[in-house]
């Protein structure tokens, strides 16, 4: 069963969230699952991850890391070899790509594979640009004064009012 979320009524009051909306809505309509292979998200400091995928039975040059705009793309591929008869065939060797939506200013830091764990750790970087920074507030500025507009008032004299 699928619910449809109206964000409608957010954009009236948010600017530059489109995206963020746009994630949403695609997240919700992924139709098939695919589970392999396994793996976790771990959030290993402040602003530091950890994506582990379970890829035994694959080496390095089977392997490919790629990340672009706002997605990390793992994907691996096996040679295949001709020559092997299998009686039971329980590892699994397929070709697979798994991919995974990054933050802005998220970017891979390395990738590691050891014992059939493919390890790559991420890092968010924000700007310096876009930190938050205190604004000095100074009260011995004197500011320049407006200068009072001169009302041209005539007065008679000897004129009596009525």
């Amino acid at each position: 069963m699928r619910t449809a979320f109206d964000f409608s009524p957010l954009f009236r009051s948010t600017v530059g969230f489109d995206r963020v909306f746009d994630l949403l809505d695609n997240a919700s309509r992924v139709s098939s699952v695919d589970n392999w292979p396994p793996y976790d998200i771990i959030k290993t400091g402040e602003d530091t991850y950890r994506v582990t995928l379970a890829v035994a039975g694959f080496s390095e040059n089977e392997l490919s890391v790629t990340q672009e705009r706002n997605l990390l793309v793992v994907s691996g591929e096996k040679a295949a070899n001709e020559n092997t008869q299998y009686l039971h065939r329980g590892i699994a060797g397929r070709s697979f790509q798994r991919r995974f939506e990054l933050a802005d200013h998220v970017r891979v830091v390395g990738a590691n594979l050891t014992n059939g764990l493919l390890t790559v750790e991420l890092k968010r970087e924000i700007p310096e640009a876009m930190k938050p920074r205190r604004i000095d507030i100074k009260s011995d500025i004197s500011l320049p004064q407006a200068e009072p507009k001169a009302e041209t008032v005539q007065i008679e004299s000897g004129a009596k009012a009525a």
